[in-house]
C-alpha cells in the first residue's frame, strides 16, 4: 500500500521566538577557550519547532538556525577576543545532513521561503564576521555533509574533511528532491570557491556526493585528514587562520540581555520600539523612539560600558526581533508603516560617536549590527512605507529606515514642525546587499544628488527634503490623512505575490554581488520551484522522498 504524501499545513501552531541563550540551546554547544571557540552541532532529534518530524542525522529546522544566529551574535559581542571559530558535528561520522526534509515537506510555502532566507542571512553573518570583525571560521567536517550542511561549510573560510573512505560532501537537492541548495549553495560554489562550472554541474547532480581526494582536487574542500589525525589537522588550520587575524586579547565583551517585550493584544512593546498590528487592515506599525534624555557616551569605552543599554544598539536589536516576528509569525501582514519619534539631535549625537569612535571594537560591532538589521529590512517580503510626521526623527542612522522603504510620505505644513537630517554614516556605514549605500541606490541615475544630500550639515525641513528627492509625496495637513489612507488601502489590495516580485526587483538597483545573487536570483528560483508540482505535487520529488513512491515528473521545460 502506498504511503500518502504529507500535506502542507497552512499555519504554524505556535509563534516562533527568535530569542535564546547558550544555556537554552538544545542543538548547539558553544565553547570558548581564550582566542578560540568551537561550535558543535548535536541536534536533539525530537526537539523540532513543532511535532511531525524527527531531526535525524544532524538535520536542522528553523530552531537550530535560531541558535546558530544567536551564537554568532554572542561571539561578536560577548567574546570579541576570539579569532578562530571551528564548526563541527557532534554525532559520530555525521557533520550535518542539511535542512530536514520532513519539516520542509510539511511546512506552508511561505514558511519554506522565509526559513531559507533566515538561513541565508545567518550564513552571511559568518562571512561578515570574517570580513569585518577579525574572526576566521573553520569547518571541521567529521562525517557526512549534505545539502544545507555543506552550505554551512561553504560559509566558512576553510573546510577540512575527514578522509575515512565514506564521508562525502554533497548537494543532493536536485536529483533527490527536485529543488535547489536553497541557502546560497550554488552561488558560493562557483562565485566564492570558484569551482569550475562543469565540475559544479556534476557535483550538484550526484546524489551520493563526492569524497576524499576528488573533493579536494575539485576544490570542494581545502584539506583532508584520516580520522586518526583529524583533530591534529584541524588544530593546524586553526593556528594558520589565527595568524591571519590581529590579536584581540585586550577586548572585554559585554552581556547581551534578553529583550523581554510585553505583549498585549495586537501590540508588542519593547524599550524603544513598539510593534502594533492591524490584522483586519493587513498592516503593521513599527514605531522607533529616540529617548530625549539619552546621554551620548563620551567615547567608545563609555559606549562599551553601556553595553546593550546604549539606546541605538538596543533599538536595532528590538527592530530586528520585530521584523523576524513579522516575517515568520504574521504572513497576513502585507504593509509595514515605519515611524520614528523623538529628538533628532539624540540620533545625530549617536551617529557622531559611531563615526568618531569607529576604531573601537564595540562601536565597530554596533555599526556592523545595524548594517545587518537594515539588510534584514531590505529583504523582508512586506511593503514598506515610511511615515514622516510631526515629532519624527528620521535623521542619520534612522533615516536609513526611510531610505529602505518603498515610499516615503512626509507631512509638509508650515504649522507642523518636521525635520529630517543626514549624517556621515549615510555615506557608507550601512551598505546594502548590492554594495551601494541606500542613497547611492536611490539616486543611481543622478549620483551628484547623493553628494548634495550628504552636504546638508544641519536638519532640514520638508520643503528641502522634497528638493533633495527624499520624499515620495509631501501633502499638507488638509490632504495628509486622506492621501495616506488611500495609499495604504490601495497597497494592501494588490496581489501580495506580485508585490513581492515587484519590490524585490526595485529595491536592489545597481551591481550584482554574491548577496544579491543569493537573495534575488537563488531565492526567487527556489520560491518558484517550491510551488511546482514536480517538487511539491502529490507525486512530486519532495513529496515522495522517504516513501516507497517514485516521483512523477512533468518533463516539459518552462
Amino acid at each position: 500500500m502506498e504511503n500518502p504524501p504529507v500535506a502542507e499545513s497552512s499555519t504554524l501552531p505556535e509563534p516562533v521566538n527568535f530569542e535564546t541563550h547558550p544555556d537554552q540551546y538544545r542543538h548547539w554547544s558553544l565553547e570558548v577557550e581564550g582566542d578560540r571557540a568551537r561550535l558543535t552541532l548535536a541536534v536533539q532529534e525530537e526537539a523540532g519547532l513543532r511535532p511531525g518530524y524527527v531531526l535525524k542525522l544532524n538535520s536542522y529546522d528553523l530552531g537550530v538556525d535560531v541558535e546558530l544566529n544567536d551564537a554568532i551574535r554572542r561571539l561578536r559581542f560577548e567574546h570579541p577576543q576570539v579569532r578562530v571559530v571551528t564548526i563541527t558535528g557532534g554525532l559520530d561520522r555525521c557533520f550535518c545532513a542539511g535542512a530536514n526534509i520532513m519539516m520542509l515537506r510539511s511546512s506552508p510555502h511561505g514558511f519554506k521561503v522565509n526559513f531559507c532566507k533566515f538561513t541565508n542571512e545567518t550564513r552571511c553573518q559568518l562571512e561578515d564576521a570574517s570580513a569585518h570583525s577579525g574572526f576566521r571560521f573553520l569547518s571541521a567536517v567529521n562525517g557526512a555533509c549534505a545539502g544545507g550542511g555543506y552550505e554551512l561549510a561553504l560559509a566558512c573560510d576553510r573546510i577540512v574533511l575527514v578522509d575515512d573512505r565514506s564521508s562525502t560532501v554533497s548537494f543532493p537537492e536536485t536529483p533527490l528532491l527536485g529543488v535547489l541548495p536553497g541557502t546560497g549553495g550554488l552561488t558560493r560554489l562557483v562565485d566564492k570557491r570558484k569551482v569550475r562550472r562543469d565540475l559544479a554541474d556534476v557535483f550538484s547532480t550526484t546524489a551520493e556526493g563526492i569524497k576524499g581526494k576528488r573533493a579536494l582536487r575539485w576544490g570542494l574542500v581545502d584539506a583532508l585528514a584520516p580520522l586518526s589525525k583529524f583533530e591534529e589537522e584541524v588544530r593546524r588550520h586553526e593556528e594558520e587562520l589565527k595568524a591571519e587575524t590581529p590579536d584581540k586579547s585586550d577586548r572585554s565583551g559585554i552581556v547581551l540581555s534578553a529583550l523581554e517585550p510585553t505583549e498585549s493584544g495586537d501590540t508588542v512593546r519593547y524599550r524603544h520600539v513598539t510593534l502594533t498590528l492591524d490584522p483586519e487592515a493587513r498592516t503593521a506599525r513599527v514605531l522607533v523612539e529616540a529617548p530625549a534624555d539619552a546621554a551620548c557616551p563620551a567615547d567608545g569605552e563609555a559606549a562599551r560600558a553601556l553595553g546593550d543599554t546604549w539606546w541605538i544598539f538596543r533599538a536595532f536589536r528590538e527592530i530586528e526581533d520585530a521584523l523576524l516576528r513579522l516575517r515568520i509569525n504574521r504572513p497576513d501582514i502585507g504593509l509595514v508603516l515605519l515611524e520614528t519619534k523623538g529628538d533628532i539631535a539624540t540620533v545625530l549625537a549617536a551617529d557622531q560617536l559611531m563615526e568618531s569612535q569607529q576604531s573601537h571594537w564595540f562601536v565597530h560591532e554596533v555599526r556592523n549590527f545595524i548594517k545587518i538589521v537594515l539588510k534584514r529590512l531590505d529583504l523582508t517580503a512586506k511593503s514598506l512605507f515610511a511615515i514622516v510626521g510631526e515629532g519624527s526623527c528620521f535623521g542619520g542612522t534612522l533615516l536609513e529606515l526611510a531610505l529602505a522603504a518603498d515610499r516615503i510620505y512626509a507631512i509638509n505644513d508650515p504649522d507642523v514642525e518636521v525635520r529630517m537630517a543626514v549624517s556621515s554614516l549615510n555615506g557608507g556605514a550601512y551598505p546594502m546587499a548590492n554594495g551601494l549605500t541606500r542613497l547611492q541606490t536611490r539616486f543611481l541615475g543622478t549620483p551628484d544628488q547623493t553628494k548634495r544630500v550628504l552636504g546638508e550639515s544641519s536638519p532640514f525641513d520638508i520643503d528641502t527634503a522634497e528638493d533633495l528627492g527624499l520624499t515620495t509625496s509631501a501633502p499638507d495637513s488638509i490632504d495628509w490623512e486622506d492621501e495616506l489612507r488611500v495609499a495604504i488601502e490601495e497597497r494592501v489590495s494588490f496581489s501580495p505575490d506580485a508585490l513581492t516580485g515587484m519590490e524585490a526587483n526595485l529595491r536592489f538597483a545597481g551591481p550584482e554581488t554574491l548577496e544579491t545573487k543569493i537573495f534575488g536570483r537563488l531565492t526567487a528560483w527556489q520560491n518558484w520551484i517550491f510551488q511546482r508540482p514536480n517538487a511539491v505535487g502529490k507525486r512530486g520529488a519532495l513529496s515522495c522522498y522517504g516513501t516507497p513512491n517514485r516521483p512523477e515528473l512533468d518533463y516539459q521545460r518552462t
